[in-house]
């Protein structure tokens, strides 16, 4: 197996155990793979989206960056009628006079497919307008935000048409929080009979001391009463 591919496979692994994405891939044509971008973000105007996109990669990969589409067209600023997303991980790698990307802007080889789906995922929400790929919704974001949100959410709509059968939406990202504790009265009423909160090492210690105490006691009550019986 090349590189690339090797690199594709344990990158398609560790994304595996993300809840935001579901990814599909043929092994036999593993430079071309099916995603499925979910926003769970309560405060996103996209919350609740499937969107369903392709990556191409070359085998030059990671030296050169994949491509990235949604199938079905978003109106977003960033985001060009035929889906392509237009956002700097995406460009080839180094500096560009002419649009003012910085290298660390652009595509490199430390760059993955996590951080380009967390890059469009982050530039849903936060586009940039000064370029658009698409200008009306550029104007809208900045002008009629609210007309905007409607058209998100229609998006948002339309693309769970894209959820494929038996697949399960999460309705969040966090991770179960862990069993509360019940508190008992009788469990701690039962350990304070037992030990004393614990102590039962101390406890041990005491009554033994409590007994040498008792046995001292004893013997000077018996040496008292056998001088008295002499004296008499």
């Amino acid at each position: 197996m090349s590189a690339s591919k090797q690199r594709l496979m344990q990158e398609y692994k560790d994304l595996s155990k993300e809840k935001w994405a579901n990814i599909e891939i043929d092994e036999q044509a593993l430079f071309k793979w099916t995603i499925g971008l979910m926003v769970i973000n309560s405060e996103s105007a996209f919350d609740g989206a499937y969107f369903k996109a392709e990556m191409t990669f070359s085998d030059n990969y990671p030296y050169t960056p994949p491509t990235f589409k949604f199938n079905r067209p978003i109106f977003h600023p960033n985001i060009y009628s035929d889906g392509r997303v237009c956002i700097s991980i995406l460009h080839a790698p180094g500096e560009d006079e002419q649009s003012g990307e910085q290298a660390n802007e652009r595509w490199s080889p430390l760059q993955s497919v996590e951080t380009i789906l967390r890059s469009v995922l982050l530039l849903l929400d936060n586009p940039e307008i000064n370029s658009p790929a698409n200008v009306d919704a550029g104007v809208m974001y900045r002008d009629d935000r609210e007309q905007y949100n409607l058209k998100a959410k229609a998006t948002v709509q339309a693309s769970k048409g894209d959820i494929p059968a038996g697949f399960e939406m999460p309705k969040t990202l966090e991770e179960a929080p862990p069993v509360k504790f019940t508190d008992d009265d009788d469990f701690w009423n039962e350990q304070e009979d037992e030990d004393d909160f614990g102590a039962s090492e101390s406890s041990g210690e005491l009554e033994e001391d409590e007994g040498e105490d008792q046995e001292f006691e004893s013997d000077e009550e018996e040496q008292e009463e056998e001088e008295e019986e002499e004296e008499l």
